[in-house]
């Protein structure tokens, strides 16, 4: 963790030339840009998985009804499907479990006292949103320093909400029963998961804007990587998890 903060600080430095006493801020930035590149090879390989995943989905599904009492049978067939397709059943999810070593790693760094004493403008890095209202209110010098990263957050937000919408309307779910079992948690994320793109505005508004801008960031960028990687499937993309 202090290896992290030295390297902000010390880029922080090498920036304060051309950002002045926005230097840190910018640090937080392109060292969130430069970890997500560096990542950026993982992101590959869980997009490949996802699309081997979405490939195979229709087989699958002719698996599973044709299997459908005989869940050894459907198992055993399942993984000569994969065998056959040269396709691993955790294809795609490692690698974005591998990924969230870095995130936590990230927002704690940036969650902690390390950045204050630090500012974006007039508001401070170690400072949260009700630190803002309290020193100007919403339209305060530090009030509109949200704002502007609110109004990002929620571009992002929208863009991802309506590409999981237009996923959903291109392969909808397949009807449920209501008396299976998770009938009802099964039709209520189907209902509510493309507004979860918006929890990020709320994670912004708590936390200290150190880590409010890793956020925006990250979520930035896992935006704008999941539009190129996707580019192919457009809808897919929609359902992988932003960091």
């Amino acid at each position: 963790m202090s290896v992290f903060a030295s390297l902000v600080e010390h880029l922080a430095d090498l920036l304060q030339p051309l950002f002045a006493t926005a230097s840190t801020a910018a640090a937080i930035v392109l060292f969130t840009m430069a970890v997500r590149l560096a990542i950026h090879p993982l992101s590959r390989a869980a997009a490949r998985g996802q699309k081997a995943r979405t490939r195979l989905a229709p087989q699958l599904a002719e698996l599973r009804k044709k299997h459908a009492k005989n869940p050894e049978r459907l198992q055993k067939a399942v993984m000569e499907l994969h065998a056959k397709e040269k396709v691993s059943p955790f294809a795609g999810c490692l690698p974005s479990l591998l990924q969230a070593p870095a995130f936590f790693l990230m927002f704690h760094l940036f969650s902690s006292g390390r950045m204050a004493g630090h500012s974006l403008f007039a508001a401070p890095l170690g400072a949260r949103y009700t630190d803002a209202l309290s020193h100007g209110g919403v339209l305060g010098p530090a009030g509109l320093v949200y704002l502007a990263l609110f109004a990002l957050v929620a571009a992002v937000a929208t863009y991802n909400y309506v590409r999981t919408k237009r996923q959903q309307a291109l392969a909808p779910a397949p009807a449920i029963a209501p008396d299976q079992p998770g009938a009802a948690l099964t039709t209520a994320m189907t209902k509510y998961l493309p507004l979860l793109s918006f929890a990020t505005l709320i994670s912004v508004a708590v936390v200290p804007l150190a880590a409010a801008l890793y956020i925006v960031t990250s979520t930035t960028w896992s935006a704008v990587e999941r539009a190129f990687l996707y580019r192919d499937m457009p809808a897919a993309g929609a359902l992988v998890t932003a960091a």
